[in-house]
């Protein structure tokens, strides 16, 4: 009985500290469209991407008429020339594998292009949220675009247009 009335006691404290919170939300997907460098820098990488995958599928297409080729030549060809053709294809396509690793891979020109026009931009972002929390006095604030399954939200915890503002003020 002590125990459960020890635990009561520390739940209620647990419950009080955390109500005593000040906690608010921001949305960056809406945040980051309202800011036209970052718009533009998307534009630039979705511009790029499409350069990429447009050679990407030039390959492709090429490899896939190589092995239409081989597939209605390879019962006239000798087992030197079907092996020879068998491993072209291979070849070709494993350098499109490469290339595709080189454009998007994890530290392909696409993530390093996007590292450079987008982290300067992000950086500041964030900026402008510690600024917020801070002359706010917010203890926690929560990116809705980040979250998945929120059912509810306050509208007067919204805090995405002072971030905005902040953000505008710090570019000044």
């Amino acid at each position: 009985m002590k125990k459960i009335l020890i635990a009561l006691v520390a739940l209620l404290a647990c419950f009080g500290s955390v109500r005593a919170q000040k906690i608010g939300y921001i949305n960056t997907e809406n945040i980051l469209s309202e800011i036209p460098a970052y718009v533009s820098a998307q534009q630039q990488l979705e511009a790029l991407s499409d350069k990429y995958k447009a050679a990407i599928e030039t390959e492709l297409g090429k490899i896939e008429t190589l092995y239409q080729n081989y597939q209605s030549n390879k019962n006239s060809m000798s087992s030197i020339q079907r092996q020879n053709a068998e491993n072209e294809i291979i070849s070709k396509e494993r350098v499109v594998q490469e290339k595709q690793k080189i454009y998007f891979g994890e530290d392909g020109i696409m993530a390093k292009k996007a590292e450079e026009l987008l982290s300067p931009i992000q950086k500041e972002v964030n900026k402008a949220i510690e600024d917020v929390a801070k002359l706010g006095g917010y203890d926690l604030i929560l990116d809705l675009a980040a979250m998945q399954g929120v059912v509810y939200k306050k509208e007067a915890l919204d805090l995405t247009e002072f971030v905005l503002v902040r953000y505008r003020e710090n570019q000044k």
